[in-house]
C-alpha cells in the first residue's frame, strides 16, 4: 500500500508538468493514486478510486491471502465489483479540459526567445501532454491559441534540449490532419526541419526524419519541400545511410516515397538518380504531366546504368510519340531518344523495344514534309545511333520480313540522302557507314548501292562544303571501296575534279580536315585499281605521288621498325599503296619510270620491308619491287666501246676493269637507274620476308625473288646470287610444308629454276623431304603446277628423262617451261 502512495508522491508534478493538485476538488483525487481520476469507480463503500488503482489494490489483498477491502475503512468488501461513476467522470474530464486550456494559455507565455531554457522545456511538454492526452479540446486550444507555429519556432532555439522537446511535439502534431500538418509548415520550420536531417546529431537528425516522414503525406508539405533547394538530396543522401542507421534510412526513404506525388519533387529525385518516380508519372500522367516529365528527362545527365533504365520503362513509349504524338511532344522526345541511344547498351534495349521502326516511318521520303528539319535531323541522329550499338540488323526484324538492311528499306534512305538538308545527310551517311563497318550487313548495303545506282551521288559528297558530310561521305566510301572500287573509280574517271578534292583531302592538311577523315580518303586511293592507267595519269597530274612519298620517307624515318603508332602505320599502309601505282604503269608510261627514278621508289620498298609487324606494307612493298624488278632488264644500259677497246676484250675475253656488269642483267644496273634488287640489299631483305608467318608476305616476297630466274635474264647467275645469298634452303623449306593454290605454283616454279644448276640438283636429290614435297606438288597441284613439279623431278632424278625437252641450262633463250612472267597474275 505504501508503495503506491509514495509512486504517487514521485508522480505529483507542479506548474506546467501537470495538473494542480491542490486546485482540484477532493472528490476528483483519488485516494491511492493522490491523482486526479480518468475513470472513476466506486465500490460497496460508496468510496469512488481510479479503477486501475483499486482493482490492483484488490488484486494484492488477494496475494495477501485477505479478501477485498476498502483502502479507506480498511473493512472487508462483500463483493469486488467496480461500478463506473459517470457523472464524476464527466465533471472530472470538464475540470482537466478547463485547467489544461489554462496551462496551454500560460504556456504560450514561454514558447518564445525570450524564455530561460526550462522554462521553454516546460512548455514544450506541456503543449506535448495536451496534445496527446487532453483530447479534442486541448487541440482545439492548440489550433486555435496559434501554438503549432510558436512551436515551429523553437526549433531556432540555441538549446539542444529546447529543439528536441519542439521537435517531439512537431512529431505528435504531424500525426494528425492534413491541417495540423500545414500549421506546421507555416514560416520556415521545413526548411529547419532539413537542417536537422543533414547534421551531426543523431538524436535530432532522427527525430527530424520521423517528423517530415509525417509531414510529408499532406501535398502542401510535399509542394514546400520541392521549393527547397537540396532538400530531396539530402534525403537521397540518408537513404544510402542503411548501414549506419537502418531505422532513419527506413523513415527517409517512406518520406521520399511520400514526396514524389508532387511533380517537381520527383523532378529532383531523377536529378539525383531516383528515376522511378518520375518515370511512372511519364507512363501514368496526363499528356501534359508526360509532357512536363519528359521535358525535364531530356535535361538530365543520365548515367549509362540509368539509360537502361529510361530505355526499358518508357523506350516504346516514345517511340509512339516520335511517330504520333505533338509537334512539341516530338521534339523531345527525339532528345530523349537521342541522349539514351548513345549509349551501347541502353541503344539495344530500344532496338528490342521496337524504336526502329516509328524512327523509319517518320524518315521515309513520302512524310518526312510532316517534319521540320530539326527533327528530322534528331530522328537522323536516333538512327545513327542505335546502328553504333554493334547489332546484327540483318537479324533485326523491322516490318514483317524485312530489315533494316532490306534493299527497298536502303533504297528510301538513299533516295532521302539525296533531298534533305547536309546536317541530315550526314546522320544518315554515318548511318550507312556504321553499317558498312559489320562483316555482317556490308554486303547488303553494297548490294542496294549498286542496285539504286547512288555510288555517284555518294561521292559526289566528297566536293561539299558541309564539312560534317564530306567527312561521314569520305568514311562510308572508305568502308565499301573494298567491294565497289571498280564502280568508284569510274566515278572518279568521269569527274577528275572529284578526285582532285579527295587528294586534297588525303594529301593537302589545310586545317579543315581531321585525322580521320585524311586517313579515309588516303585508304579510298589506296584501294582504287591499280592497273587503272588513267586514275593514275590523274594522280600524276593531281601531284600525289610525291606527296606520297614525301610522308612515306618522313613517317619511315621517325617510326622505323617501332611500329608504336597505330594511325601512322594506317597511314604508312596507305601510302605505299598509293606509291605502287606507278610500278603498275612502268612499261606504258615513261613518265612513271622518271618518277619511280626521282624518288628511288625501288630503295624505298626495300627499306619498307624491314617494318615487322606491318606485313599489308611488306606485302606491297614485294609487290612493288617485283613490279620494278621485272622492268629491270628493259632499263639495263649496254656498255658502249670503241673498236680499239673491243679488239683488246676479244683478244683477252675480259672486261675494262672500270665497268662493273650485273651479273644477272648483263649490263651497268643501279638501283635507283633500273631498280636492279641486286643493289640496296634488296634480294635480302626479300629472303628474310621468306620465313615470315604471314602466306601472303612470302608469296609477294618469292614473287620478286623469282625475277631474278625469269627468261631475259642470267638466270643461272640468279640461281648462283640466291645461292650464296642463303635464299635457296627457304625456298625449299615453303615447298616442303606443302602449300596450296597460286604459292604452290609459285614455289614449285622457282625450286625446279634452282634445281637447273646441276651442283644445287645433285644435293638436293639426297633431301627426301624435298622430294616427298615435289610428289605432292605433282599429284594435287594443278594441269601447270604438275607440269613444272614433273621437271623439278627430274631434275633430281626421281622421274626418269625419256627426251631432251627438258634444258638443264637455263640462259636467255628460255625454257619449254615459260617465263614466271606470264604467271605474275596473283594481284591483278
Amino acid at each position: 500500500m505504501e508503495r503506491h502512495r509514495q509512486r504517487s508522491r514521485r508522480q505529483q508534478e507542479d506548474g506546467l508538468d501537470g495538473h494542480d493538485e491542490d486546485g482540484a476538488l477532493s472528490a476528483f483525487v483519488c485516494p491511492i493514486t493522490m491523482q486526479v481520476m480518468r475513470d472513476p469507480v466506486v465500490i460497496d463503500t460508496g468510496h469512488a478510486f481510479e479503477r486501475e488503482a483499486i482493482a490492483r489494490w484488490f488484486a494484492e489483498c488477494r496475494d495477501l491471502g485477505r479478501g477485498p477491502c476498502c483502502p479507506i475503512t480498511m473493512r472487508e468488501v462483500r463483493s469486488a465489483d467496480l461500478r463506473p461513476v459517470l457523472a464524476l467522470r464527466d465533471a472530472i474530464e470538464e475540470w482537466a479540459d478547463r485547467q489544461q486550456r489554462d496551462e496551454l494559455r500560460r504556456a504560450c507565455r514561454w514558447l518564445t526567445k525570450d524564455a530561460t531554457e526550462k522554462e521553454a522545456v516546460r512548455a514544450l511538454g506541456c503543449v506535448a501532454r495536451g496534445w496527446s492526452r487532453g483530447g479534442q479540446a486541448s487541440r482545439r486550444t492548440v489550433r486555435a491559441e496559434g501554438i503549432i507555429p510558436m512551436v515551429g519556432g523553437m526549433l531556432r532555439s540555441g538549446s539542444a534540449m529546447v529543439r528536441l522537446k519542439a521537435l517531439e511535439a512537431i512529431q505528435e502534431f504531424a500525426r494528425e490532419t492534413d491541417q495540423d500538418r500545414e500549421a506546421v509548415s507555416q514560416g520556415d520550420t521545413i526548411r529547419t526541419i532539413i537542417k536537422f536531417i543533414d547534421c551531426e546529431d543523431c538524436q535530432e537528425r532522427e527525430l527530424a526524419v520521423s517528423a517530415l516522414c509525417d509531414l510529408s503525406k499532406s501535398e502542401l508539405v510535399c509542394g514546400k519541400v520541392s521549393e527547397l533547394n537540396g532538400a530531396v538530396l539530402i534525403l537521397c543522401k540518408v537513404c544510402g545511410s542503411k548501414a549506419d542507421n537502418p531505422t532513419i534510412a527506413e523513415k527517409a526513404e517512406k518520406t521520399l516515397e511520400n514526396l514524389d506525388r508532387c511533380e517537381k519533387n520527383a523532378v529532383q529525385m531523377a536529378e539525383n538518380g531516383r528515376l522511378e518516380p518520375l518515370l511512372n508519372l511519364l507512363i501514368e500522367g496526363s499528356p501534359e504531366t508526360q509532357l512536363l516529365m519528359a521535358s525535364s528527362l531530356e535535361k538530365i545527365v543520365l548515367s549509362n546504368d540509368l539509360k537502361i533504365l529510361v530505355a526499358r520503362r518508357v523506350g516504346s513509349l516514345f517511340g509512339g510519340i516520335v511517330e504520333k504524338g505533338s509537334l512539341e511532344a516530338k521534339e523531345v522526345a527525339f532528345k530523349v531518344l537521342e541522349h539514351v541511344s548513345a549509349n551501347a547498351d541502353s541503344a539495344k534495349v530500344l532496338i528490342e523495344e521496337n524504336v526502329l521502326l516509328p524512327l523509319f516511318r517518320v524518315l521515309s521520303i513520302n512524310r518526312t514534309s510532316l517534319l521540320p528539319p530539326r527533327l528530322q535531323e534528331a530522328a537522323a541522329a536516333v538512327l545513327a545511333n542505335l546502328v553504333a550499338s554493334g547489332v546484327d540488323f540483318g537479324t533485326v526484324p523491322l516490318d514483317g520480313d524485312r530489315t533494316l538492311v532490306s534493299e527497298d528499306i536502303v533504297h528510301s534512305l538513299l533516295l532521302l540522302i539525296s533531298n534533305t538538308s547536309p546536317p541530315i545527310q550526314c546522320k544518315l551517311l554515318e548511318f550507312f557507314g556504321t553499317l558498312s563497318s559489320s562483316t555482317g550487313t556490308v554486303l547488303s548495303i553494297v548490294s542496294a548501292i549498286k542496285s539504286s545506282g547512288a555510288i555517284t551521288n555518294l561521292v559526289q559528297f566528297v566536293e561539299s562544303d558541309h564539312q560534317e558530310s564530306r567527312t561521314a561521305s569520305i568514311k562510308l566510301i572508305h568502308k565499301i571501296s573494298f567491294h565497289m572500287e571498280y564502280e568508284i573509280a569510274q566515278v572518279f574517271r568521269a569527274s577528275p575534279t572529284l578526285l582532285g578534292c579527295l587528294v586534297k583531302v588525303a594529301f593537302v592538311n589545310d586545317g579543315n580536315a581531321a585525322a580521320d577523315e585524311q586517313d579515309a580518303a588516303l585508304q579510298i586511293l589506296a584501294n582504287l585499281p591499280k592497273r587503272d592507267k588513267h586514275l593514275t595519269r590523274e594522280l600524276m597530274e593531281q601531284g600525289a605521288f610525291k606527296v606520297a612519298a614525301s610522308k612515306v620517307l618522313s613517317i619511315y624515318r621517325r617510326d622505323a621498325g617501332t611500329g608504336s603508332d597505330i594511325y601512322d602505320n594506317a597511314v604508312l599502309e596507305g601510302l605505299a599503296k598509293v606509291l605502287a601505282r606507278i610500278t603498275y604503269a612502268l612499261r606504258d608510261e615513261p613518265r612513271c619510270v622518271s618518277l619511280a627514278r626521282e624518288y628511288n621508289l625501288a630503295a624505298l620498298f626495300a627499306s619498307l620491308l624491314r617494318l615487322n609487324g606491318l606485313d599489308e606494307v611488306q606485302v606491297v612493298s614485294a609487290k612493288a619491287l617485283m613490279n620494278l624488278s621485272l622492268e629491270s632488264k628493259y632499263l639495263t644500259s649496254t656498255p658502249k666501246f670503241d673498236a680499239e677497246q673491243r679488239s683488246k676484250l676479244a683478244l683477252f675475253g675480259r672486261k675494262p676493269t672500270n665497268i662493273q656488269l650485273c651479273r644477272v642483267h648483263s649490263g651497268v644496273c643501279s638501283i635507283r637507274d633500273n631498280f636492279c634488287i641486286l643493289e640496296g640489299r634488296a634480294v635480302e631483305r626479300l629472303i628474310h620476308c621468306l620465313n615470315h608467318s604471314n602466306k601472303k608476305v612470302v608469296e609477294a616476297a618469292l614473287a620478286a625473288i623469282c625475277t631474278l630466274l625469269e627468261d631475259g635474264v642470267e638466270a643461272a647467275e640468279g640461281v648462283l646470287v640466291l645461292h650464296r645469298s642463303n635464299g635457296v634452303a627457304p625456298i625449299f623449306d615453303i615447298l616442303k610444308e606443302n602449300p596450296t593454290g597460286s604459292l604452290q605454283h609459285r614455289v614449285t616454279w622457282a625450286v625446279e629454276r634452282i634445281l637447273r644448276a646441276e651442283d644445287i640438283a645433285q644435293a638436293a636429290s639426297t633431301d627426301r623431304s624435298l622430294g616427298s614435297a615435289l610428289v605432292h606438288a605433282f599429284q594435287h597441284g594443278d594441269s601447270r603446277t604438275r607440269r613444272i613439279a614433273e621437271a623439278a623431278l627430274k631434275h633430281v632424278q626421281k622421274l626418269p628423262v625419256f627426251s631432251l625437252i627438258i634444258d638443264k641450262r637455263p640462259s636467255i633463250r628460255g625454257s619449254s617451261m615459260g617465263s614466271m612472267e606470264r604467271f605474275i597474275k596473283f594481284d591483278r
